[in-house]
């Protein structure tokens, strides 16, 4: 188990390294509706083709998409999966912070009712 961490955080990290660049992000969006090749994700974007198929490269990387090749077309498609373990990381993070922060909020309570 200890050596499945490393190589979990480490995923992680490629995850919102990812998720941190706003024409990633954008690509994400635009899979949502269903996969794409690479030349239709890269239309509405200014940049040479070989700039963006880096960041492509980056969503496969880090497991966000998939792609496979028929032909000379290469089609991208999302793969849910690291998003969840992204989403799981933050619902607990939120959980404790809410904690935290409730018990600031009593203690900062009961330090008013004592003054």
């Amino acid at each position: 188990m200890v050596r499945l961490m490393p190589y979990h955080h480490a995923q992680l990290d490629q995850v919102f390294q990812a998720l941190a660049d706003p024409t990633r992000r954008a690509v994400l969006a635009r899979l949502a509706k269903g996969p794409r090749s690479t030349s239709a994700l890269a239309k509405p974007f200014r940049m040479a083709l070989p700039s963006f198929t880096q960041h492509l490269g980056v969503l496969e990387q880090s497991g966000l998409v998939r792609s496979r090749k028929a032909g000379r077309v290469r089609t991208y498609e999302l793969t849910p999966r690291a998003l969840k373990s992204a989403e799981s990381w933050l619902t607990k993070q939120r959980s404790l912070w809410e904690t935290r922060l409730d018990q600031l909020d009593r203690y900062l309570l009961t330090l008013k009712e004592t003054a």
